[in-house]
Order: structure tokens, then sequence, then C-alpha cells
């Protein structure tokens, strides 16, 4: 799709650029001929001043333009100029309102960029609005005299309105048109979702069909063949979308990015390494977030993983990672995200851009233009670049919320496919998806409430760096036992060894399947294997009763060994024939091995939704 720079450039294309010369020149020669000839009286005194927009050499070209400004902005009017060419202007107005007039609209990309404030006595007869005046109006004379009977306006000249045209009629007007104005056709097709070919200015079967597409959209006859005013209705749409918009392109000087953002939907909010962030403006829902920072292709890869734990990117979507770019998109109820960075000359540069789902017709446009007006400049932000008023903790990353899980458990390796064993309190939830040390995505095999076991297997194969090895039934009272979880919701990043001992070979009503253990567990060391002094697994840690029992600190239990190996038997997951070992620890480790070994086994289970 062909992207203009700026909406000005876009707006002097769609408002007949080629026309601009022509039109100065006219007003010049107009000014010339008032002066000798003694034309009208100069515009200040006619009650106002005009803001210049256009002018051309026939009164139907005129009028075709100014219906065109009409639905866009307000104080249209049209005039014929001394020099007999036909202008379309704005006002009439005070000086100073004119200026404002004309920087507003011109900020917006609403007028061409040689539009001026005419002060000069250049207008005669008005054509335009149907039934003004002929001439602009005169302000009243303040004198303490009375005031003199206004002498009668001449006849306004026959205001001629075009009918519709026939198609061969429409055709000829059409051939007049030049590339650049065909191409803007089939970009405002394209935009309205008529036209999905290439941007070529050639009118053949696809741009035919796009047209007649359009006209049964409006309730017209489809004939393929847009009229003169049609056509004007098809970009005067177009125009007034993009104005909604506000597309302007931004130059971040210290991000080093330029970019074409939607204005009317987003303003500047802070500095955040590695962000430059646009906030929401006006209840848009709408931010965008540049990415600038320099770096390697390393740490490219850690922001394509940082950005995943971000609330702004919901885990459903598409994900898709190169060696020195990546793509990353999300959806939920309640938001959409598209993010996209890649690293160039040790430089890493993009943006994120953030929208409700009502949004999304017009975002389905503004992404593009987005992404093809991206232009990288020097520079990258400075790693110092932090706002004094962002919040900061262990849950947020450059001011933004890391998403978090639903719940988190502790579990282990079972097998060597990855297999893992955790609570079934992780499946009470009927979580969306489950997470592997928040990375790698796991299914759920099954799960036991009875037992309150759950075995999870990983979506893709993986390699555990150490498997679990069941210990048996030769187990002694007040043995020593390591439980390697993770307490505080994995805030330490690794699993810990927590010591006791075994002192009990079955719970509380004897029942056979269970250890009681004297050790101190947190909630979200549920899960976690329990190890023996030789580093076999004797049972997995149970969640702490929630009966309305409160049981002496340092009580818990875990499910022993033998429960854990029929269930993995039962799944198909563990050899039938492999026995639990009969020996009681017979080569007690070192307690800096033993904690290796529970690191290497040990994972974090979170549930998401």
């Amino acid at each position: 799709m062909r992207s203009f720079a700026t909406l000005p450039e876009f707006a002097a294309l769609l408002f007949d650029r080629a026309r601009s010369l022509a039109g100065r020149l006219a007003v010049a020669i107009g000014l010339t001929f008032a002066l000798l000839l003694g034309g009208p009286v100069a515009a200040q005194d006619q009650g106002g001043v005009f803001v210049q927009v256009e002018a051309h050499p026939d009164l139907a070209t005129a009028e075709q333009r100014v219906r065109a400004y009409a639905p866009l902005v307000d104080d249209v009017v049209g005039f014929r100029l001394t020099s007999g060419w036909y202008s379309v202007a704005l006002g009439p107005y005070d000086p100073a309102r004119a200026t404002v007039v004309l920087n507003d609209l011109s900020a917006q990309g609403l007028l061409p960029r040689d539009a001026y404030v005419e002060t000069r006595p250049i207008y005669t007869q008005q054509f335009w609005p149907v039934g003004a005046p002929a001439t602009p109006a005169p302000a009243q004379p303040q004198t303490a005299q009375a005031t003199p009977e206004p002498e009668p306006a001449p006849e306004a000249e026959p205001v001629v309105i075009a009918q519709e045209e026939t198609p061969a009629e429409a055709r000829q007007s059409e051939a007049q048109l030049d590339q650049t104005q065909r191409e803007t056709l089939q970009i405002a097709l394209e935009w309205f979702g008529f036209y999905n070919s290439g941007i070529d200015g050639a009118f053949g079967p696809g741009t035919r069909a796009a047209m007649a597409a359009w006209q049964a959209d409006q309730a017209l006859e489809q004939t393929g063949i847009l009229t003169t005013r049609q056509r004007e209705d098809l970009l005067g749409a177009y125009a007034r979308e993009l104005n909604a918009l506000g597309m302007q392109s931004v130059r971040d000087g210290r991000a080093g990015i330029e970019i074409n953002l939607p204005m009317a939907m987003v303003e500047f909010g802070r500095y955040e390494f590695p962000f430059a962030q646009y906030d929401s403006r006006d209840g848009s829902g709408v931010r965008v977030f540049l990415i600038s920072q320099p770096g390697s292709a390393r740490t490219l890869g850690g922001l394509y993983e940082i950005m995943q734990t971000l609330e702004i990117v919901p885990l459903e979507g598409e994900r898709s990672r190169s060696g020195d770019s990546f793509v990353l998109t999300g959806q939920n109820a309640t938001l959409r995200s598209h993010t996209e960075a890649s690293l160039q000359n040790g430089e890493i540069k993009g943006f994120t851009l953030l929208w409700p789902p009502e949004r999304d017709a017009q975002m389905e446009r503004v992404l593009p233009m987005m992404q093809a007006s991206f232009t990288r400049q020097q520079g990258v932000l400075d790693a110092g670049a932090v706002s004094e008023e962002t919040m900061q903790g262990v849950d947020l990353v450059a001011g933004l919320e890391v998403r978090r899980p639903e719940l988190t458990r502790s579990g282990f390796y079972a097998t060597g496919q990855g297999v893992v064993l955790t609570t079934a309190e992780l499946t009470d939830l009927q979580c969306e998806r489950y997470l592997i040390d928040e990375i790698y995505e796991a299914e759920l095999a099954t799960s036991d409430a009875e037992t309150g076991l759950a075995v999870l297997r990983p979506v893709n194969r993986l390699a555990p760096p150490q498997v679990a090895q069941f210990g048996g039934d030769a187990l002694r009272l007040r043995a020593d036992v390591a439980v390697a979880g993770f307490p505080f919701e994995g805030a330490l990043g690794a699993a810990s060894l927590n010591f006791g001992e075994l002192a009990e070979l079955t719970g509380l009503d004897g029942d056979p399947r269970l250890r009681r253990l004297d050790v101190a567990i947190e909630d979200s060391e549920a899960g976690a294997p329990v190890l023996d002094e030789a580093g076999q697994v004797i049972g997995m840690v149970l969640p702490t009763a929630t009966d309305g029992r409160a049981l002496p600190p340092g009580v818990s239990f875990a499910l022993g060994a033998e429960s854990l190996r029929e269930v993995l038997v039962e799944q198909g997951l563990l050899a039938e024939q492999a026995e639990l070992s009969t020996q009681a620890s017979p080569q007690p480790l070192g307690r800096q091995t033993l904690a290796r070994l529970g690191a290497d086994i040990a994972v974090t289970v979170s549930c998401w939704n």
C-alpha cells in the first residue's frame, strides 16, 4: 500500500496538487487587475479576511472542489476572482481568527500546503453557498451619522449544478485523472475494504469490481465506473476517516524513531527505558510504546521473553521470532496487542500498539500505516530514561504490570520426556493454560482429587536436567528428609531445600498412602518432591488441610512414592517393570549435592487464566 509521510502531504494529493502553481498565478493576476482597474473593496473593509485554499480556471471544477470541502470544514465559500478564475476559500474572519483557522486545519491535513490568509481585493461574485450574496458583505461603517441604506447587490451569476454523469461521461471525466489521483482512489477503496490488489493506478477488472461493490454499498447503480460526484464522496469519506484518527508523522529524537501515529487517540506520556510511552487520549483506549535500546541478539531474545510476561501482551496470539527480529500478538476479551522489534547495527527498535476490541476496524487500518511509515533515526533511548513518578516493584517492568498467574505451586520432573507431577490443587481452577517454570506450556494428563495428585505433560517434549528416582518401602522413622520446593510463589527464582524428619509412615487416620512429615511448609511448596538422604523421591508434598482443623506448626503430609508410581504406570508414562528401591538410602549425599539435585528436578507449575 502506498504510504504518505504526513497527512498534509496526503491532503495536498487529495485536493488536486496540480492546481497549486496555476491557482497562485491566477490570484496574482487578479490582484494586478484589481489595483489597475479599481476592483472591489479590500477584504478588510468587507467585514473580514479569507483563507485562500484553491483557484481554478472554470466554474464547474471550482464547484466540484467546494462541494468536496464543504463536508470537511466550516465556512467554505466560493468566489469569482478578478482574474476570471474561480476561488475556493474559507471565511470571512478577522485576521487573528483567520490565522488560527489556517494553522489548525493545516495541522489536521485538511488544507493544502500553499493555503494562506488573503487580505487583498481579489474576490468578486460569490457562487457558493447557493443563494449567498453575490459579493462579500460589506461591514457597516461605524459613525455617528445615520447609516445609509446599502446599495442593492448585483444579481448573482447563475450557478450551474452538475447533474449525475452517464457511464460514458463518467469514463470521460475519469480519463482526466492523473496517476496520483487514480492511485488515491484505489487507496480509498482499499481503506473501506472493497479493493485488495496492487496500488498501480490501472483501472482493470479488480478496480472496476471494487468500484461496483462500493456503489452497491452506497445503494447506487453498479456501473463499475465512478462519476465525478461519487469520486468526491469516496475521497471525502476517506479524508474524514483519516481526520478522525489524526494520523500524523511523529519524530521522536530521543528514541531515534519516526512513525505515523493516530494522534487523535494517543498523546505522549513519558520515557521509561526501553519505551517511549504514548498514553490513551480522550478515553480512546489506544496506547503506543516505541521500543528503543542498544543491544545484541541476546538482548533481543531477552526482550522477547520479557514482553510475554507483561499484561499488555495477552497470552492468546501468534508469536514468531528469528535471529534479528520478533513479532508478538495477543488478544483477550478486553485487549488487543501487536508488538514488533528488530535488531540493526547494535540497536533494537520497534513498537507496541494496544487497543480495545471495539477499535478493531480502525486499528486494522492504523497498523499497516504505522508499519509502512516506521523509520529508524540516529540514536537510542538512554538506560537512565526513567520517570520519577513511575512505581517500581517486582511486579513491574518499566512501570508496566507483569502478568501474574492465578496460582503457583511446586512440581518435579518424573520422566525423561518432561512429565511433571504436582498437586491437584491447580486443577480446581479450571486453568486455561499451564506453564512449567513459566516458560514451557503443558497440558493436563490426569488429576485425582482423592489422592491430590495431578500429572502434566509438556506440549513440546522437554529434556529435563534430572529426573526423579523413586524410593522404596524400606523407610525408617525419624529419618532426615528434605523438601525441594518454591516458597513465596517462586519469588526466589530457584528451588530451595527445606529440611526436616519423617515423623510417621501413615496419615493421622492410618492411611498407608500418606507420610507425615515434621517440616514447616509454605502453600506454594505443595507439589514439591520429598527427598531422602540419598536423593530418592519418597513422596510429594500435599496442600495444607483446609477442612477447618488447625494442625500444629511443622505438621505436613506427603503422598507416598508408591502412589506416585502407580499413577505414572496407569498413564503409560512409566514402565511397569521399573521397581521401587528396597534399600533405605544406602549412600547419603552431602547437603550441597542434595541441593543441586533438588534444584534440577523441581519446577514451578503455574495456572493462567
